[in-house]
């Protein structure tokens, strides 16, 4: 009779861990075009304050099958080009970073986009920044088609 009640109890909290899941992806996944509106604008307010002459004017929804980066896609205002926005790690904090990608589909500049990240910008190892202008690069050809169609 203990097995059945221990069996039954752990269903009971594997159902309940299993709900609380469940919940909390169906917010971040309905919640995706408020995050995206939200980090629109505090870049741009990033920018007003470094004096920076990029404003980002639209986020540009990816739709794939498969699984891709982790980040925003974003139009810039009055130009071709757009910005990846993305974040790494080091020591134990989130760095935010802006990647500025031509129409060519290549990284043309890496914008550190907080205070914390400027001072820690020049610590992220060369190869590590390499491999995410790699990704980037390689994801951006079907960004840029499915924003000038």
């Amino acid at each position: 009779m203990k097995k059945i009640v221990n069996l039954k109890d752990i269903a009971i909290l594997f159902g309940w861990v299993i709900g609380i899941l469940i919940i909390i992806s169906m917010i971040w996944f309905f919640s995706q075009p408020l995050q995206a509106y939200n980090l629109l604008r505090t870049v741009n307010n990033v920018f007003i304050s470094n004096n920076d002459t990029y404003r980002l004017s639209g986020y540009i929804p990816q739709k794939s099958g498969k699984a891709g980066l982790f980040g925003y896609w974003y139009s810039v205002y009055n130009s071709r080009d757009l910005i990846f926005i993305f974040t790494v790690f080091q020591d134990g904090i989130l760095i935010p970073i802006g990647a500025i990608v031509s129409v060519d589909a290549r990284v043309e500049e890496l914008i550190p986009l907080s205070a914390h990240a400027v001072h820690k910008f020049g610590a992220l190892h060369h190869s590590v920044l390499q491999t995410y202008v790699k990704r980037i690069e390689a994801a951006a050809p079907a960004v840029i088609e499915g924003y000038t169609r």
